[in-house]
């Protein structure tokens, strides 16, 4: 089973990307677009108070026909913030995202943020999950040994 660290780890070392409360929607949405990113952590000085999505934008500023300039994050950011440890499975996460109609998790370590997984990141670890156990079996069914990494 595949930790959060495992799943951290396979990312390329990019960092976990925050605003805060006061920043504007439009700086929040400017900086996801920026780094290709749905999500941003809001923080207040070293806590973290909330956590930012697209979907918050389309649904809490496009569709109540707000002003992105003039709204700030504390506005439309969910401040009820679930995260995972590092010693959790992907299994636990994929749950936990399933059950909360959620895409991205922060990870914790130590009351420190660590990390972000997505949706997108436990996929493609159970697709490569997927491919090594298909890789093993097609070795043992043709007999052939899997070459030496």
């Amino acid at each position: 089973m595949t930790s959060v660290a495992q799943v951290l780890k396979s990312k390329p070392d990019t960092p976990v990307f925050t605003i805060t409360a006061d920043d504007s929607v439009y700086n929040a949405i400017k900086l996801m677009a920026e780094k290709q990113i749905g999500a941003l952590v809001v923080t207040d000085g070293d806590r973290i108070a909330g956590i930012v999505t697209e979907r918050d934008y389309a649904r809490k500023v496009v569709l109540m026909e707000r002003s992105s300039k003039g709204t700030p994050v504390r506005d439309i950011m969910s401040s009820a913030v679930r995260f995972v440890r590092l010693d959790q499975t992907t299994d636990e996460c994929m749950a936990l995202m399933t059950e909360r109609r959620m895409r991205h998790l922060p990870v914790i370590d130590n009351d420190r943020l660590v990390g972000m997984v997505s949706i997108g990141d436990l996929v493609k670890n159970i697709i490569a999950e997927q491919q090594f156990t298909i890789q093993q079996l097609e070795h043992y069914i043709t007999g052939e040994r899997p070459e030496a990494a």
